[in-house]
């Protein structure tokens, strides 16, 4: 593997480090993940895009209607 060397400014990379962290992960990892991601899968992420616009601009209704955890699950 080459090392590479990025300029971030502190506060993303304060938050990254604690990302990777909290997600058990080394900040190297998920540079490393996120980047393969991107690039190597550049549909996947195209994907995962277009899932979240279209997420943002559904408009869930239920028209009113509550539900249980318990009813939910009553008929499996």
């Amino acid at each position: 593997m080459k090392n590479v060397t990025i300029a971030l400014d502190e506060k993303t990379l304060a938050a990254g480090r604690s990302y990777a962290q909290s997600s058990g992960t080394s900040f190297n990892a998920l540079i490393r993940s996120l980047l393969r991601q991107t690039v190597v899968n550049p549909d996947s992420a195209s994907r995962l895009r277009e899932f979240f616009s279209v997420a943002d601009r559904a408009r869930p209704n239920a028209h009113g209607r509550r539900w249980s955890r318990d009813s939910l699950y009553a008929n499996h």
